[in-house]
């Protein structure tokens, strides 16, 4: 895998990450049940594509936040 993100947008991923698991977990702002699966599961995207430096999607409609070289 080619990285294609850029280390700004990379930490933006990570403390959304952040963000939505505390929502889901601390607080009661998602109500539980399948609104907190759904953040747990897009706060592990963000996670694995932050930690990877690679968002497939990215991929897909041809955007590169990273400089090249």
């Amino acid at each position: 895998m080619t990285r294609n993100m850029g280390a700004i947008d990379r930490a933006i991923r990570i403390i959304a990450a952040v963000a939505l698991l505390y929502a889901a977990f601390a607080t009661d702002l998602t109500g539980g049940g399948l609104v907190q699966v759904a953040a747990v599961l897009v706060a592990a995207v963000f996670a694995l594509t932050a930690a990877a430096g690679h968002c497939p999607l990215y991929r897909i409609v041809g955007l590169r936040t990273c400089r090249r070289g």
